[in-house]
């Protein structure tokens, strides 16, 4: 008896906690995967979808996947896992911090794991990310990730300012030296898609300056 009381504790546990969560999806389509002002498509487009389960205390897992290319056979492939606690305070204050994992299918040594963290207050958010495998085997060093972002919403348009640094021993080995990068894209949103165009520049040495266009949406549909 006391066993089956503790099972139905359980499942009415599991049940609340269910109740309490909301699954969500996404997916686009981009002329280019951007990560850091850095291609990882080789400038060519890529397909990217993910999905999240949300808690209403905030706790969130998900998972986000898209087709690579970095002029090599292997991998083909990013799939990110990660976990984390998002909240509001009653000012309008908004805070984020988890835990990633860059994974690369068919290619073992170059996944490697990011603590990121972010604030953000009306239009601006700052965020910071680090790691201490940068790029997993092949580099295996510290590196971190400094932005801040402004989104400006102009009715069914919205404007997008954003600023990054990249620094870390594992920046330096990568690039040659640390790096920033910037971009300023405009998004239209209506009947549950977004298109957006971006503008992107970096001043790591062999990247150029480059535009890429979006197309989103997620689901449910509401």
């Amino acid at each position: 008896m006391k066993d089956a009381r503790v099972l139905g504790a359980l499942v009415l546990l599991s049940s609340t906690s269910l109740a309490h969560a909301e699954f969500t999806a996404n997916a686009a389509f981009v002329s280019d995967y951007d990560f850091r002002g850095i291609t990882q498509t080789d400038e060519e487009p890529a397909v990217q979808v993910g999905i999240d389960w949300v808690h209403a205390s905030g706790w969130y897992v998900g998972t986000w996947a898209s087709n690579v290319d970095f002029g090599t056979e292997d991998p083909s492939h990013e799939v990110d896992l990660y976990t984390g606690y998002s909240g509001e305070t009653a000012g309008g204050l908004g805070w984020d911090v988890g835990v990633l994992y860059y994974v690369y299918p068919g290619d073992s040594d170059g996944g490697f794991p990011e603590l990121y963290g972010s604030l953000s207050y009306g239009w601006f958010t700052g965020a910071l990310a680090y790691t201490n495998a940068y790029l997993g085997d092949y580099v295996d060093e510290s590196a971190w990730y400094v932005a801040g972002d402004v989104s400006i919403p102009m009715g069914e348009l919205s404007l997008a300012l954003h600023a990054g640094y990249s620094d870390g021993d594992g920046i330096e080995q990568a690039f040659g030296d640390a790096y920033a990068d910037y971009s300023i894209g405009l998004t239209y949103s209506a009947n549950h898609f977004d298109v957006g165009i971006k503008w992107i520049t970096t001043d790591a040495d062999g990247y150029d300056d480059r535009m890429v266009l979006s197309a989103s949406t997620s689901f449910p549909w509401k």
